[in-house]
């Protein structure tokens, strides 16, 4: 059975939003039912995205049929000045018609602008998180979260995070199996999960100044599990122990083995969603023995790496109040 999918979009939109999930969903295809994708806009015809590039073939909600998932697409000029009229309108009228609701990025704005959030869980963009949390107060919002389910609405942090939504979104259809398989040709992080943070350490951390300092974070990033004590990695830098903790405190804001720690905390966390073992996931991430990986993830992530394991086996959180998938939507 086809599964129809309308996107709204309009001048100006991310071409990422839109191209992202519309893979995943074409790979869904070949993998499992079809989904058929309609691109629904203010006055049909012809959109250019932000990068200039044109989606053609766009038509009005009135022309759009019957579809089973509106997913409104983002861009920055949601966040920045009051949204179309013609644009509300369009996602209110595609949204009423739809089964399931999700929005890409700034989308969220368009279901805040709506009130469809109204008294929900949400998650946006990083950058634009606060301003949604000011414009629309009655939404809860969770900047840090890749993507959240509540109720029949889902919506997603920025632009790649798309892809994340719509594999959840064909796991819900299709099983996890389907979206695994997906995710492995399209070459991409296989089971991201909703409720991690947009952000890894390797993101987080500020660039370092010195180029002695931006040498070491870069082969601790590349090898996590290799001796990165602090006297190894002062020998390495052919500094002392004490200026290089104050070469991380300076511009890191952080001791090295601190910093080291969370490197592999996010190492650990991969190897556990990808079915490593808790004791397997500590000695290759470097952080050696199962009790050592225990008080990493109770110190950063208030939980254990048995219970995180289990919460993000999916690419939703099957176990969190909220977030869940609560069979067929209405």
């Amino acid at each position: 059975m086809t599964h129809r999918v309308g996107f709204v979009v309009f001048e100006g939109v991310t071409m990422l939003d839109v191209s992202g999930p519309s893979e995943v969903l074409h790979q869904a295809g070949r993998l499992a039912a079809p989904y058929e994708l309609v691109l629904v806009s203010p006055e049909g015809g012809t959109v250019t995205t932000s990068a200039g590039l044109a989606l053609t073939g766009t038509v009005r909600a009135a022309d759009a049929g019957p579809v089973d998932t509106a997913l409104v697409a983002g861009g920055d000029l949601l966040a920045e000045r009051p949204i179309d009229d013609a644009l509300l309108t369009t996602a209110r009228d595609l949204t009423e018609r739809a089964r399931r609701v999700a929005s890409v990025c700034t989308g969220a704005f368009v279901l805040g602008e709506l009130g469809l959030l109204d008294g929900r869980r949400a998650t946006t963009h990083w950058r634009h998180a606060a301003t949604f949390a000011r414009r629309y107060p009655r939404v809860r919002v969770e900047p840090d979260a890749i993507h959240i389910r509540d109720g029949r609405y889902v919506t997603s942090a920025g632009i790649s995070a798309g892809i994340d939504l719509t594999l959840a979104l064909v796991e819900d259809d299709h099983g996890a199996a389907v979206a695994r398989d997906i995710a492995r040709e399209l070459v991409v992080f296989l089971q991201r999960p909703g409720g991690q943070s947009q952000f890894s350490t390797a993101i987080t951390t500020p660039p370092a100044r010195s180029d002695l300092l931006r040498t070491l974070i870069a082969s601790v990033l590349a090898d996590p599990g290799a001796d990165h004590s602090l006297p190894a990695m002062a020998a390495s830098a052919a500094v002392s122990p004490r200026h290089l903790t104050r070469l991380f405190t300076a511009e890191l804001g952080i001791t090295p083995a601190r910093w080291v720690e969370r490197v592999r905390l996010d190492r650990a966390r991969q190897l556990l969603l990808e079915g490593h073992s808790v004791t397997s996931a500590a000695q290759h991430s470097g952080l050696g023995s199962d009790e050592t990986l225990r008080r990493a993830f109770a110190r950063h992530l208030d939980t254990t790496p048995t219970h995180y394991r289990r919460r993000f086996t999916t690419t939703g959180r099957p176990d969190q109040p909220g977030l869940t998938r609560t069979g067929p939507m209405h």
